[in-house]
């Protein structure tokens, strides 16, 4: 019977709060993990890239090979899963191992947080199934506002493995936590990857998810790195540095809130075209500082890193509520293969961001300027693009009717 209280939503945000955390956090000690390991902070930084691509490639298809197991057991199952890549990553020797760690932990969270959202709207009554799937989402959020941050003082106070081996006791608290209270739920016949692709078909989903992968590379090629970009425009230092990723964190936070409630007021499209904007001049400004063009310091950088989180993920909510729009039979689909794209974009500007970083921070802000401006010029075309022929569609059945 669905349950009348928030519980299970609020034990599964536990879940995708370590999820979130886990995929985050290595930011704030990249340089500290690629001295250890003997390799550069660049190809460090390739195991987020790593880590997104499993986790993009591998969830629709384990949506398939495990949709006949019980929710229970598989969200635990995820969770353990995650808790001994953590341990593994966080005892690695060497590089290698390392890598093989974020695999297993890209495979845990491509099994876990799909799975947790579809369980906590089953769990739920129908009244409720919005607020429910808010809550869950919300633990991603917060991962997302306190990831990097915590990160940094974890791995400035006691080191980045026993940072990482925070993870994996969170992780494995949510394990325990889930198995000790979420009821027991069913699996169900599993839907083809077939049939999960077939949503590329339609015109409207393939004018969108190109969109989210370029905007969340655009996003993510200065964020995997962002304790030496950072350093070139001013931010060093046990405080400055982790008040300035939790100002990110808060932009976050604000922006995601705000793109849901006034992409319903205004449409998706405008607030879009706002959120690319404000993250085209935030970057283009922080490339001026890093290369030395202007003053500041500190403050502005931190009141830039607020504009840059918030103008990230402002994109969410209004790329859903896109492909929603234009595939509404199909909804849980379109939302997978938009969670695989935002994983596909986060990769992408990872190994973009990594290729610029030798040639300085101002290169990582700049390039990632020019692709928020290429997003906002897709945007632009693709929308003019489906309002001309919208309206060539129009006049041709008025034309016929006559």
């Amino acid at each position: 019977m669905p349950s009348t209280t928030p519980k299970p939503a609020a034990v599964l945000a536990l879940g995708t709060f370590a999820v979130g955390t886990d995929a985050f956090i290595t930011a704030g000690f990249l340089p500290a993990m690629a001295g250890t390991l003997h390799t550069s902070t660049a190809t460090a930084g390739q195991s987020v890239s790593l880590f997104a691509a499993v986790y993009a490639l591998a969830s629709p298809l384990l949506a398939v090979a495990t949709a006949r197991l019980p929710r229970r057991a598989l969200l635990v199952g995820a969770l353990v899963l995650l808790a001994a890549a953590n341990a593994l990553s966080a005892l690695a020797p060497t590089y290698a191992v390392l890598l093989a760690g974020r695999v297993l932990a890209a495979l845990g969270a491509a099994a876990f947080t799909p799975t947790a959202g579809a369980t906590a709207a089953a769990l739920a009554r129908a009244e409720s199934r919005g607020r429910a799937l808010a809550v869950v989402i919300g633990g991603l959020t917060v991962a997302t506002a306190l990831g990097v941050p915590l990160g940094r003082v974890a791995a400035a106070g006691l080191g980045w493995r026993a940072a990482l081996g925070a993870v994996a006791a969170l992780s494995a608290l949510g394990a325990l936590t889930v198995a000790l209270t979420l009821p027991q739920l069913p699996g169900a016949e599993p839907v083809s990857i077939r049939s999960r692709l077939a949503a590329l078909r339609h015109p409207g989903v393939l004018s969108v998810l190109p969109l989210t992968v370029l905007g969340m590379a655009a996003c993510y090629v200065p964020y995997s790195y962002s304790v030496p970009v950072l350093a070139a425009v001013g931010v060093s230092g046990r405080i400055a540095v982790p008040v300035t990723l939790a100002l990110y964190g808060a932009g976050a936070v604000a922006g995601n809130l705000l793109a849901g409630r006034w992409t319903d007021r205004v449409g998706p499209v405008r607030v879009l075209t706002a959120g690319y904007a404000a993250m085209t001049v935030s970057f283009a400004v922080l490339a001026a500082l890093a290369a030395g063009h202007l003053g500041g310091g500190g403050i502005p950088a931190g009141a830039l890193a607020f504009l840059w989180g918030a103008s990230s993920w402002c994109q969410t909510p209004a790329q859903q509520h896109r492909l929603l729009a234009a595939a509404a039979e199909q909804a849980p689909l379109v939302v997978s293969l938009n969670s695989s794209a935002i994983y596909l974009g986060i990769g992408a500007g990872t190994v973009l961001g990594g290729l610029a970083l030798p040639s300085g921070a101002a290169a990582v802000f700049a390039l990632a300027a020019v692709l928020a401006c290429g997003a906002a010029g897709f945007l632009g075309v693709t929308t003019l693009g489906a309002t001309t022929l919208g309206a060539t569609t129009k006049e041709r059945s008025g034309a016929t009717s006559t």
